[in-house]
């Protein structure tokens, strides 16, 4: 059930002023009774003024009759149509001051990783502004030449489902618009779970490491030329002639 405004304000008005019980006054307001009970004591909620639920249209006065004729039953709060959609979160989400300097280096990520999301994904994400999206994306960022990209998930500014959801979100939002996405777009764009999903040959098939512009290559790759030389080591690169050869004799 939906609080009533000013909650606690209003717990002291039904103290003082109705019978009901200290359990029924709780459920109401959404508090425990111990706490109602110390209100009733003095001991909790000092020189707060009672707010009249009645008076502000928020309980009607037969509900509260029946509560006081009736230790078993619920009071109900009126419904407000101008209340509905309030008890969702509005606005950029919250960021403990200890995360917030933490920002930058997400959004330096999902800039480069997740070009494909938009700068109220982002914002609504790590709870950030759309100026500082803009100017990581654009590099003029006054702190850009020691930001480094982390994953704001292991930071803990938002949960690996939120991310796939808003990557999942951006993907249909492509297919939606007709454009056509290459590889590196749709293997940016698998959730994590399919990721995890994928056979050892999918993942291999691309030829590019995580930064996206060199091949890797493995310890053991040898390096040959067109004809299939080896070059590892310095002579042969060279061409150096080996010793006992005609270069020598010629001494």
């Amino acid at each position: 059930m939906v609080k009533p405004l000013m909650a606690r304000a209003t717990a002291v008005w039904l103290v003082d002023n109705t019978t009901l019980s200290f359990k029924q006054i709780g459920d109401f307001v959404s508090m425990h009774e111990l706490e109602i009970q110390g209100i009733a004591d003095g001991d909790v909620a000092l020189g707060v003024k009672g707010f009249d639920p009645v008076a502000n249209n928020q309980l009607d006065l037969d509900e509260i009759k029946k509560g006081e004729g009736d230790p078993l039953h619920k009071l109900k709060l009126k419904f407000n149509p101008a209340a509905v959609g309030e008890e969702k979160r509005r606005g950029p989400r919250y960021t403990p001051l200890s995360k917030r300097q933490d920002r930058p280096a997400s959004i330096y990520w999902l800039v480069k990783f997740h070009p494909e999301l938009s700068d109220g994904q982002i914002s609504k994400l790590i709870g950030t502004t759309k100026p500082t999206i803009q100017a990581i994306r654009t590099r003029t960022h006054w702190n850009i030449s020691n930001i480094q990209p982390i994953d704001p998930v292991a930071l803990g500014l938002c949960k690996q489902s939120e991310l796939d959801a808003a990557v999942q979100k951006a993907a249909d939002k492509k297919v939606a618009a007709g454009d056509v996405m290459n590889d590196e777009d749709r293997r940016k764009l698998v959730s994590t779970e399919k990721s995890l999903e994928m056979d050892v040959e999918e993942k291999a098939s691309n030829p590019f490491n995580a930064e996206g512009d060199f091949p890797v290559n493995s310890p053991n790759t040898q390096v040959q030329s067109d004809e299939g030389q080896d070059y590892r080591d310095a002579d042969s690169f060279f061409n150096l002639p080996e010793e006992g050869t005609d270069a020598d004799n010629d001494k």
